[in-house]
């Protein structure tokens, strides 16, 4: 049989994703897991919105006339934007983030991006959530990394969650992996079920080769993740009130996590649907409406139960859109774009840079003034308390938004 490496084979089999592992009941934890009370450690959240959001008309650059210009049938009109200053303002879709704005909770950076863009949303994905170089590729995620560093509170798979059926490449290390799941209570059912008995007794011989050990060293792990989650969110009952939306209920699961004490540092949530080649007004206010009311809520519950000041949210997507909008009333892919940050603690609130130079492009595209990179270093560093040099090999530095 062909040797494979361990990562490979993880992300090859079915038990990638938490939501399919099948572990049987018999197999005890690895090791004895502490029931946890509310810890008090700062939280990431870190929220993808999937397809290539068009930053130009979420953080609306009204006071440029160039963006009217090249925007004719798709610019947000001047009277609709709620004014953030005298350059830039909110899609009116996106009108539940000004209640977190006008608070203090809310920055926006502006031009974001990395050297030698790559339009592709497969890349360009692999490159936001690897932190790779465009010409360079890594099978494992900045958070994974951030795992398989000398973090002292990094000892589980539930040290990372996606709120996910599948796992993304950022949650994913060399030697350590975040756990994607939905349904706390789901992946306990699942992780109970005695499929693989006959299995592991058949071939307990194998459990010391390097791939069939690896695997099930990893089944272990998350079934002892599964009880250990389960029990403990038992401590927090969630009766705020979210909207119906898919991803409104995934940051309430998130907020469920963060509240009932849960020992977790990073959470990952998607929202998908941003790819708007056509009719692009109508599929934002879509998708804005369901970001915005559901961030509304995320950050009133965590406020009301005194846990902001211990969450930061970042929110990405992997490239902007072109300056100029195309025939079919939408935009095609572009490169820098704005990122969005959430929190109780942010030490520059409101904009946070410059407005794009709708006067300075190349070949129609924004030019990227922060390497998002930075983003990544000023989180870690100053955030999860890791040396970013241990995660990102080409850091820029930090910023100061916290």
């Amino acid at each position: 049989m062909t040797t494979m490496k361990r990562r490979d084979f993880l992300k090859q089999s079915v038990f990638a994703s938490a939501g399919s592992m099948l572990i049987p009941a018999f197999l005890k934890p690895f090791e004895l897991i502490a029931k946890s009370n509310l810890s008090g450690h700062k939280n990431l959240v870190i929220i993808q919105l999937s397809g290539g959001n068009d930053g130009l008309n979420t953080i609306v650059p009204y006071g440029n006339d160039v963006y009217y210009q090249l925007r004719n049938t798709i610019a947000i009109p001047q009277s609709e934007i709620i004014k953030l200053n005298a350059m830039q303002g909110l899609n009116p879709a996106l009108a539940p983030l000004k209640e977190i704005y006008d608070q203090g909770w809310m920055s926006i950076i502006n031009n974001v991006g990395y050297p030698n863009p790559n339009r592709s949303h497969f890349r360009s994905m692999d490159i936001w959530q690897s932190a790779s170089d465009s010409n360079q590729f890594l099978s494992t995620g900045w958070i994974g990394r951030y795992l398989d560093s000398n973090c002292q509170m990094c000892k589980y798979p539930y040290n990372a969650i996606e709120v996910d059926d599948t796992l993304s490449l950022t949650l994913k290390g060399d030697t350590k992996k975040g756990i994607a799941l939905q349904n706390p209570d789901k992946l306990f059912r699942t992780t109970n079920t005695p499929f693989f008995g006959k299995l592991i007794e058949h071939d307990k011989e194998h459990l010391d080769e390097d791939n069939l050990g690896y695997l099930y060293k990893t089944m272990i792990e998350t079934y002892s993740s599964a009880g250990y989650i389960k029990e403990t969110t038992k401590n927090y009952e969630n009766n705020f009130v979210y909207p119906e939306s898919a991803f409104a209920k995934k940051l309430k699961t998130v907020a469920r996590f963060l509240l009932s004490g849960l020992d977790t540092r990073v959470y990952y949530v998607s929202l998908s649907g941003f790819d708007t080649h056509v009719n692009q007004i109508a599929q934002q206010k879509k998708l804005f409406t369901q970001f915005s009311e559901g961030m509304n809520a995320f950050v009133k519950e965590l406020n009301n139960n005194k846990k902001l000041d211990d969450t930061l949210v970042i929110a990405f997507s992997e490239f902007g859109r072109r300056v100029a909008q195309n025939a079919s009333r939408g935009t095609d892919h572009g490169t820098a774009n704005v990122m969005m940050l959430f929190g109780g603690q942010l030490k520059k609130q409101g904009i946070y840079n410059d407005a794009p130079d709708l006067n300075d492009l190349d070949a129609g595209d924004l030019k990227y003034k922060v390497d998002f990179r930075e983003v990544y270093a000023t989180v870690l560093n100053k955030w999860l308390n890791v040396d970013n040099k241990l995660i990102l090999a080409d850091s820029s530095g930090t910023m100061d938004f916290i």
